[in-house]
């Protein structure tokens, strides 16, 4: 029976070649099951050696040494994945993950911004100065679209359809999505498309966003141009762009939106993602109730 190492990297390569997972998706699986593949081979095991017991035991490890509930839940979903490989490609004649329990995870709620907030934040931005251009278009966007900051920052000219009112969005697994942005996105995209980017743009720039030294926004930019404004707007709630794209999802919500149809805006695979912003609208339905009903 050949050692785990090896048909790690088989199963890697059907990871990249075959689902087409992105990269970093690839480098976090890796990182676990090399740690995995280390335990086994501490322990004098080869694949065909690997039990439940082992399973278990390695999330026993893990548990001792502090690591998060959803770090080992991440852990086990790799180690799931890998043995099912194994077993469906008959590496492997079982697998010893099957009856493999999941940490139980107790789901935070997201924090948002109220409407009011969001409202201070947008309005933040200087638009007599051309950065200021920028940055309301990009706070705009974000929360029109609801995009993750990866996607913000990574739009193109040939993504937008600003006539039409969407953008085509590249999510997580290079899969694409059509998302609708709103009169006033569109509004601010426009302006500092004609007012800011034209002056900034090198000859045949494709990115969207740019900085005043005319090279593409990045993600860690980004997070420190938000945090400015979230000071000049006066919110005192931890805010990263994130928890923009958390007040998206709410807001919708709160407005009647269905859930299937925020969940294909917000690009989530499965409809349990989305499901968590359910609960903050029952916490909003609460209070209201609460403020409003003679007898709350």
């Amino acid at each position: 029976m050949p050692d785990l190492s090896p048909l790690v990297d088989v199963y890697l390569a059907h990871l990249k070649v075959e689902r087409g997972l992105a990269p970093r998706t690839i480098d976090a699986y890796a990182a676990d099951l090399a740690a995995f593949t280390d335990f086994s081979e501490e322990s004098g095991l080869e694949a065909g050696g690997i039990s439940p017991a082992t399973i278990t035991e390695y999330l026993g490890r893990l548990s001792r040494r502090g690591l998060k509930r959803r770090s080992q839940a991440r852990t086990l979903s790799a180690l799931r994945g890998l043995f099912g490989h194994l077993r469906t490609e008959r590496y492997l004649p079982t697998d010893p993950t099957e009856d493999a329990d999941s940490p139980k995870i107790q789901r935070t709620l997201p924090v948002v911004l109220t409407r009011e907030e969001v409202e201070s934040l947008l309005a933040a931005p200087d638009p007599a100065t051309a950065r200021g251009k920028r940055d309301a278009a990009m706070l705009h966007t974000m929360y029109a679209a609801g995009l993750r900051v990866s996607e913000l920052v990574s739009l193109r000219l040939a993504d937008m359809d600003l006539q039409a009112g969407f953008l085509a969005v590249t999510g997580k697994g290079d899969k694409r999505r059509v998302v609708p942005l709103g009169e006033w996105a569109v509004a601010m995209i426009v302006r500092y498309m004609e007012e800011a980017r034209r002056s900034w743009a090198k000859p045949g720039e494709t990115a969207v966003f740019l900085t005043h030294r005319r090279a593409p926004m990045t993600r860690q930019s980004f997070w420190l141009i938000i945090r400015r404004y979230a000071m000049v707007a006066g919110i005192r709630k931890p805010l990263s762009p994130h928890k923009l794209r958390h007040s998206f999802a709410t807001h919708l919500l709160e407005g009647g939106a269905d859930l299937r149809s925020v969940q294909a805006m917000l690009g989530h695979v499965d409809i349990s993602t989305t499901q968590i912003y359910t609960h903050v609208t029952t916490d909003h339905i609460l209070r209201v109730h609460r403020k409003f009903h003679p007898r709350g």
